[in-house]
């Protein structure tokens, strides 16, 4: 195996004898540069596998030659030092292209681990996990644009931002991302921000020792300490309480943390991808979500763009999922061309998760292993969609449309047990009955009872 070689750029001697020293260790050689026009230079004559620079020199900055980098060898892998607190010109230095950053004093067990993981991104010995390579499935071309982006972010170690509505697959983009990236081999922690108690919250997060309060009696490792050497995907990040905003923030750009209880800081090597289905923009205007915290977690944004927008896709993906349906149940289901019709006009407010949760019922309730139209149970429009996806006829009540709070799948679900138990208390809690009042059948009933809890 052929020998790495680093450029490492600094007007400091003592700096660059520490990072070839350094390099050495980890079997790197490496050609120093005291400024831009030697580092440029330098970039010509030889094949370089990693660039180390500072961001002061001489006759410029390090966000000239990311710059240039990123222009001539954008496949070379480049990490600026950057003194104590300036955090904004490292964050600049990764919206330009910059795998990461590493702060002055250097720490060398995080320089090492930085190295390690630009390394292998053009690493083409080591195998790469594709298991979920095909999983974003789609052939629109905003599907194609999501698909490249995702390879061109795994590439960066760059806190991500990914954006859109519920149901949109923001986790498993999360998750190719990390897979797609030298960290592949390493943890992806994924963790609902909005669903762990606040009183837990920084415990859950950091870590604690023995001791540390009532309960503890033991030391535990917090999610970062879980995920060391691998990807942190907080869902929901809008759903943190202000206290913790201050302290995540302070771990991504100090990459320490204290677990409580503890003396001492504790160094992390953790990359942050983030996302929720709220408008962040807005919490930040509302004073609900920090300003500063959400311009580090969103140095790079990915959209995902709802279902509605690329209708395109919808009948690769239902096929997808009833063949995923198929070989879970042994069984030979299809859908009729009239089905697929109807999906592909659909709107799905709650996008692919909808368009599984469909076809789970569907699946569940059609006859003969064969999905109609009538299975679908779609919704005519979004303001009916509770009462029409239950197939339920003529509802009572009027109910204005779920708020951004309010997730549409709890609002269906909720519209209908509402109705289920109007109808049973009606006819006495006669099943039979019940569902000729609603026009289903009793099969159809049944199962609805069962998802939603209002079995006896």
């Amino acid at each position: 195996m052929t020998q790495a070689l680093a450029l490492i750029v600094d007007d400091e001697p003592d700096i660059l004898e520490l990072l070839d020293i350094t390099l050495s260790r980890m079997n790197i050689s490496s050609k120093p540069a005291q400024d831009l026009a030697e580092a440029k230079r330098l970039l010509k004559t030889h094949h370089f596998d990693i660039c180390l620079t500072d961001l002061q020199l001489p006759d410029g900055n390090g966000l000239e030659l990311v710059k240039h980098i990123q222009k001539n060898t954008p496949n070379l892998p480049i990490a600026v030092i950057t003194a104590f607190g300036s955090m904004d010109t490292a964050v600049k230095a990764l919206k330009l292209g910059a795998f990461d950053f590493v702060s002055k004093p250097v720490d060398l067990k995080s320089l090492k681990s930085l190295v390690s993981s630009a390394i292998k991104i053009n690493d083409t010995t080591e195998p790469v996990d594709r298991r979920s390579r095909d999983q974003l499935l789609g052939d629109s071309v905003m599907m194609a644009n999501v698909r490249a982006k995702i390879a061109k972010l795994a590439r960066s170690q760059a806190p991500i931002y990914i954006s859109g509505e519920s149901g949109t697959g923001k986790e498993l983009v999360a998750k190719l991302i990390h897979e797609k990236g030298p960290r592949s081999h390493q943890p992806f922690v994924p963790i609902n921000c909005g669903a762990i108690p606040q009183e837990l919250m920084e415990s859950e997060f950091f870590g604690h020792k023995k001791g540390s309060f009532t309960g503890a009696i033991a030391d535990k490792p917090g999610l970062f300490q879980t995920a060391s050497g691998g990807t942190l995907f907080l869902d929901e990040v809008a759903d943190l309480p202000l206290h913790m905003q201050v302290k995540l923030l302070r771990a991504i750009q100090e990459k320490s943390i204290r677990p409580i209880g503890s003396d001492t800081e504790q160094p992390i090597d953790v990359r942050i991808l983030s996302a929720t289905h709220k408008n962040l923009p807005e919490l930040v205007e509302q004073g609900n979500f920090r300003q500063d915290l959400y311009y580090r977690i969103n140095v790079i944004e990915l959209p995902l763009p709802p279902l509605r927008e690329r209708a395109e896709d919808i009948t690769q993906l239902a096929k997808h999922i009833l063949q995923k349906l198929n070989a879970e149940n042994n069984s030979p289901t299809k859908l009729t061309d009239t089905a697929l019709k109807a999906l592909a006009q659909y709107t799905f407010p709650g996008n692919v998760r909808e368009l599984e949760n469909i076809l789970e019922r569907a699946f569940t309730l059609c006859e003969n292993g064969i999905i109609h139209q009538t299975d679908l149970q779609l919704p005519n429009n979004t303001k009916d969609a509770a009462a029409q996806t239950s197939g339920i006829k003529n509802p009572t009540q009027k109910t204005s449309l779920p708020t951004q709070e309010a997730p549409l799948e709890d609002y269906l679900d909720s519209l209908e047990k509402e109705a289920i138990t109007n109808a049973l208390e009606k006819t006495r809690w006669n099943k039979t009955a019940a569902a000729k009042e609603l026009g289903i059948s009793f099969r159809a009933l049944r199962y609805r009872l069962k998802k939603l809890g209002l079995n006896d």
